[in-house]
């Protein structure tokens, strides 16, 4: 009997959905290749059609889409990528969502509501997803709804380093705007040597996107407040804790966010807020309409690509970053 070996060489293909071609491109750049040509539109009632036009047959797919608005139909979009990968024959589809949907829906507040970011781990993975890989989650625990290797990437080092490079770090206090985000703003005292603020707030569960804030814990006055949250959507918590910061004499305050949602009101609440500047990455667009003479936006393009090129050569993930175990 004759003995056939064959050796076949690993291919790393990238696909992008509709939801953000230009932040896919740039990690394609990052990668020295490029998007695999896909045809995708959709029907007359809404229904969407993705066909890959070339062979992915035993490639290492990733899958690249930002969770942005119409969020359902993107995320639908990505689930029959993934799909249409594995009934070609992809050998493994790693999904890449810098900005997971969903991700605030992780517990039950209350009966009879349900655990949506549970539920969208599952749909990736009934899809065909081997692994994920997504940016700064609103609470760490998610990575374990999703059955199969999650690389969890953190902005902190891109936004710590550009609050590094323009404010003067003796005068900067570090401000969580909640309890949920005091184990974060803890890396960012860590990465800076600032001390650390606390807002104590509390939101009405009844009314969506309303939070009454209370009082601030820690040295502000006189200060520059760097407020490190994970993503800005209406606005509103953040500029309430800016004038809660005033009030408590703060000299100046800097708002850092992974996720610019910039949900309806957002821009102008930001623009007509004391807030000196906004910073933001580019997990989510932020079309023209969205900009502002406050907004600073840093690409995550660089560290989306250094992920996806560690997980193609079976590296290390959390070699990325510095303080992270």
């Amino acid at each position: 009997m004759t003995e056939i070996k064959t050796q076949v060489e690993k291919k790393l293909m990238l696909f992008s959905g509709r939801a953000y071609p230009e932040l896919a491109k740039e990690v394609a750049e990052n990668l020295g290749t490029e998007l695999v040509p896909t045809a995708a539109y959709d029907f007359a009632n809404g229904e969407t059609f993705v066909r890959f036009l070339e062979s992915v047959r035993g490639s290492d797919a990733f899958v690249i889409q930002s969770h942005t608005a119409p969020i359902n139909q993107w995320i639908m979009e990505q689930l029959i990528m993934v799909d249409a990968l594995k009934r070609a024959s992809a050998s493994r589809i790693t999904v890449v969502a810098p900005f997971f949907g969903y991700a605030r829906q992780d517990k039950k507040h209350r009966g009879r509501e349900p655990i949506s970011a549970r539920l969208m781990a599952d749909l990736f993975k009934t899809a065909g997803a081997d692994r994920m890989i997504t940016v700064d989650l609103h609470t760490a625990q998610i990575q374990g709804f999703f059955d199969g290797p999650v690389d969890h990437l953190f902005a902190l080092e891109l936004l710590a380093d550009h609050v590094a490079n323009t404010l003067d770090t003796s005068q900067v206090t570090v401000v969580a705007p909640d309890a949920g985000r005091v184990r974060v703003a803890e890396r960012w005292t860590d990465r800076l040597g600032c001390p650390l603020a606390i807002i104590h707030k509390r939101r009405d569960p009844m009314v969506a996107n309303e939070v009454k804030v209370f009082e601030v814990v820690g040295q502000v006055e006189g200060r520059t407040c760097v407020i490190v949250d994970d993503m800005i959507d209406t606005g509103g918590t953040i500029v309430k804790a800016a004038e809660a910061l005033f009030e408590q004499g703060a000299a100046r305050v800097v708002v850092t966010a992974t996720h610019g949602v910039l949900s309806g009101p957002a821009v102008d609440r930001l623009k007509n807020s004391r807030i000196s500047e906004v910073v933001l990455c580019n997990t989510l667009p932020i079309p023209p309409e969205k900009q502002f003479d406050k907004l600073t936006v840093l690409s995550i393009a660089p560290l989306l690509a250094s992920a996806i090129n560690e997980v193609f050569h079976g590296g290390s993930v959390t070699s990325l970053f510095d303080d992270e175990g």
